[in-house]
């Protein structure tokens, strides 16, 4: 799933220079004082945290049952949390608590096949069909990785697909089984929506396929790939993707519906093959900080990968709202008050994740919290936006 705020707003060193300036008497005094302007002016300003903690303390607006939210700007630093891990027990959420992180599970994908291109095991002008022969209608199969990756694919919409438009149809299906060939079957009925490259819409289907890819080329799950190459030599022990595994297990957050009733129902136990290969991940907060510090400064790729996943498609590629596009080869960008943030949304049933930095790291934020309307505003994530963009 897409978020809607997001589609709308988008010193001196050494000894000589030191002697230097110790020679010069009054005049090293004044360089001084024009050297801590000048670094005052490009220091971004300190976090306003009463701002920050009421940003995340309503939980009203949306209406949620937990928030956790870790900001970075400059050197600055700040956790808070609200609400209750899970209200029949009223713990507070804890930095290392497991919950659902939804499609931010597309930036590790994306993150392992820009490995492989870096590795030259795959071209990202190739045809997906060129890897994975048979699998779509030859149209479909001329798209190429790259326009998987950013959205370009114009793939058909789903068919014979449930309809879980309210929550009890949520809790109805929620054991559902899916393999990944039934779900990329779901979208070789139709034509092609539009012809690859021309325009952009958000997708997780691009992710089956891109998954797949990468199951394909390691010759192992794709989940393991992941880990193999990201999780383990980040040291991340609370993150995973949990495979046939319903369950969240050790401390972890839980997830809640609204019912038409009124009533609240715990979803946290969720049957995730239908977001296989693109909405699987579970994740902790600290570890998604750490991920997100990893990727962004270069510690995941090599140069010219990083240059790849910040690529946006030409300023002729529009979103099918008209919009201007905003998703590269595995980020989302997004402008706030002239500030431009990229990372990614995640949202599964009674969670919602939002991982968002600016390109050199000054300003980063993860947030985490769990709605309990089967769809609602991004009234969070905007507070939260506004104050590190005020």
């Amino acid at each position: 799933m897409t978020s809607q705020w997001i589609s709308r707003r988008s010193l001196l060193g050494g000894s000589l220079a030191g002697a230097a300036l110790v020679a010069a008497g009054g005049t090293a005094s004044r360089a001084a004082t024009v050297a801590d302007v000048a670094d005052r002016a490009d220091r971004p300003p300190a976090l306003d945290t009463q701002a920050l903690h009421d940003a995340v303390s309503d939980l009203s607006h949306p209406p949620a049952t937990s928030a956790q939210l870790r900001v970075s700007r400059g050197s600055d630093h700040w956790y808070g949390t609200a609400g209750a891990t899970d209200p029949t027990d009223g713990r507070s959420p804890r930095p290392d608590d497991r919950f659902r992180a939804g499609s931010v599970t597309k930036v590790l994908v994306a993150t392992v096949v820009l490995q492989l291109w870096a590795e030259r095991r795959l071209e990202l002008d190739a045809p997906i069909g060129r890897y994975l022969p048979r699998l779509l209608p030859p149209d479909s199969a001329r798209i190429t990785v790259a326009q998987l990756l950013d959205h370009t694919s114009g793939l058909p919409d789903h068919r014979g697909v449930p309809d879980l438009s309210t929550p009890e149809a949520v809790l109805r299906h929620r054991f559902d089984r899916w393999t990944p060939q039934k779900w990329v079957d779901t979208v070789t009925q139709d034509p092609l929506k539009f012809r690859p490259g021309t325009a952009q819409e958000y997708r997780g289907i691009n992710y089956v396929l891109l998954a797949l890819l990468v199951e394909e080329l390691t010759g192992r799950p794709y989940g393991e790939a992941i880990a193999s190459r990201v999780l383990r030599p980040l040291g991340l022990r609370h993150s995973l993707i949990p495979g046939d595994d319903p369950r969240l297990h050790g401390p972890h957050v839980h997830g809640f519906l609204r019912m038409t009733d009124g009533s609240l129902s715990d979803v946290t136990v969720y049957d995730q093959s239908g977001s296989w290969g693109e909405g699987e991940l579970v994740s902790s907060l600290d570890d998604l900080f750490r991920i997100q510090q990893a990727l962004f400064s270069g510690e995941l790729l090599p140069p010219r990968a990083m240059e790849q996943l910040f690529t946006m498609p030409p300023d002729t590629v529009r979103m099918l709202d008209g919009g201007p596009a905003r998703y590269s080869m595995g980020l989302q960008k997004a402008t706030v008050n002239g500030v431009t943030f990229w990372g990614k949304t995640g949202e599964t049933y009674g969670y919602r994740t939002r991982v968002f930095a600016t390109r050199d790291r000054r300003s980063s934020f993860v947030l985490s919290y769990t709605p309990t309307p089967l769809t609602t505003d991004e009234d969070m994530t905007q507070r939260v936006a506004a104050v590190l963009t005020s």
